[in-house]
């Protein structure tokens, strides 16, 4: 038994009125995510890097699977340049200087610096 149960109760309670606000509503409201729009991460061709460190960085710091580096390094080559990632714009900023920190290849004396990467707005945005 608690010392609870042990208290004389009051018949004569004093009543208590406890008000809850009313909040209006707009039924015509919703909650809607709004979306960042997205941008586009480029790879440019150079003649500095080989295909397999376009290919290493691709599967590295964008996670594409190796078949899909291939394909995309074939494209930045035959092309000059494609798009590798696309999301939203404080993302594809980290993945530019991630590609920027990547640094020359070491399979080429040539190379001096990493590869050249751009983001831009993605179209339709």
């Amino acid at each position: 038994m608690s010392e609870y149960d042990s208290m004389e109760t009051s018949d004569h309670a004093p009543n208590v009125a406890v008000a809850i606000p009313e909040t209006e509503t707009d039924e015509n409201t919703e909650n809607k995510t709004k979306r960042q729009p997205p941008y586009n991460v480029i790879i440019v061709n150079d003649e500095e890097h080989t295909f397999e460190y376009v290919i290493e960085l691709l599967t590295k710091v964008f996670r594409h699977s190796a078949r899909m580096a291939e394909t995309l390094t074939w494209k930045i080559h035959t092309s000059g340049r494609s798009i590798v990632f696309t999301t939203h714009k404080e993302l594809a900023e980290l993945k530019r200087e991630q590609v920027v920190a990547y640094g020359p290849d070491h399979r080429l004396r040539a190379s001096k610096s990493s590869l050249n990467c751009y983001i831009e707005p993605a179209p339709g945005s």
